[in-house]
C-alpha cells in the first residue's frame, strides 16, 4: 500500500495545473526515490532462520542442525511447562524438530521461523495433554520420575556459589514461580512464557496461539496480573518489570 502510494506520489502531481516540466521530474524522481526507501525498509530485518528454513527444505542438513542448536533450549523450556516432567519433555522437544524436518518441503515464508516453530510445539503439547487426559495411568507414571526435578534444574542454572540460605530461598522461590505459571490456563500461560523471549512479538504471540493480537495482550496483562498475586507474598515488592509495551 505504501509502495503503491510513492508510485502515485510523482504522477499526481505532474497532472496538477501550473506544474512545471522540471518541477514534475523532481517530484517523479522523488516518488522513486521513496519507493526504493520503503522497499529498503521492508527488507531491513531478514528472518534469518527463516532462510535457513528454506536450505533445510532444499536439503540442507547442515541448516537444520544449526536450527536444532540455536532452538532446542527454548523449546525444552517450553515443553516442559506443560508436560512438567523432564524425560517426556526432552522426548517431545526431539519429536518437535522431527516435525519440522517432516513439514520442510511444505514450508512457506508466512511469519518468521520461530512462530512457526512454537505452533509446532503447542500442537504436540496439547496432543500430549489431551493422550494424559486419554491414558491417566501414562502420566502418573511419568509424574513419579525422581530425574524431573534435577533436569529441570539445568534451565534455571545459576553460576554463582550461593550461601545455603541463599540457595534453599531461591530454589523455592523458583518451585513457587513454576507451580504459579503452571497454575495458570493454557493460551495465558503459553503467552506468559513467549512473551518472556525478546524474539517474539506480540503479534508473533498472537499467531502462536491463534488469538486476536488485542486477546493477546490481554491474556498477557491477566497472566502477569495473576502471577503477581500469587508470588507477592515471596518477594521485596509486589510489581511486575515490565519489558514489553
Amino acid at each position: 500500500m505504501l509502495i503503491k502510494a510513492a508510485e502515485g506520489f510523482g504522477n499526481t502531481l505532474i497532472a496538477r495545473q501550473g506544474a512545471s516540466r522540471r518541477k514534475a521530474e523532481t517530484l517523479a524522481a522523488l516518488a522513486v526515490f521513496v519507493k526504493f526507501t520503503v522497499l529498503m525498509a521492508l527488507n531491513a530485518d531478514p528472518d534469518k532462520d527463516a532462510d535457513l528454513m528454506l536450505r533445510v527444505k532444499a536439503g540442507d542438513h547442515a541448516a537444520l542442525e544449526d536450527l536444532v542448536n540455536r532452538y532446542k533450549q527454548p523449546v525444552m523450556n517450553l515443553v516442559y511447562r506443560f508436560l512438567r516432567d523432564a524425560t517426556e519433555a526432552e522426548d517431545l522437544a526431539q519429536n518437535v524438530f522431527v516435525q519440522v524436518y517432516k513439514s520442510a518441503a511444505r514450508y512457506e515464508v508466512s511469519a518468521r521461523f520461530s512462530t512457526w516453530l512454537f505452533t509446532i510445539a503447542r500442537n504436540l503439547c496439547l496432543n500430549e495433554l489431551r493422550r494424559r487426559a486419554r491414558h491417566p495411568a501414562d502420566s502418573l507414571e511419568a509424574s513419579s520420575n525422581p530425574d524431573s526435578d534435577e533436569r529441570q534444574s539445568r534451565d534455571l542454572e545459576d553460576t554463582r556459589v550461593p550461601l545455603p540460605t541463599e540457595a534453599l530461598l531461591h530454589g523455592e522461590l523458583e518451585r513457587k514461580i513454576e507451580e504459579a505459571i503452571a497454575s495458570l490456563p493454557e493460551t495465558q500461560r503459553t503467552a506468559i512464557l513467549l512473551c518472556r523471549r525478546d524474539d517474539m512479538s506480540y503479534e508473533d504471540i498472537a499467531k502462536v496461539i491463534g488469538c486476536s493480537l488485542s486477546a493477546t495482550k490481554s491474556l498477557i496483562h491477566r497472566g502477569r496480573e495473576t502471577l503477581k498475586q500469587k508470588l507477592k507474598p515471596y518477594l521485596l515488592s509486589g510489581e511486575w518489570r515490565e519489558t514489553r509495551h
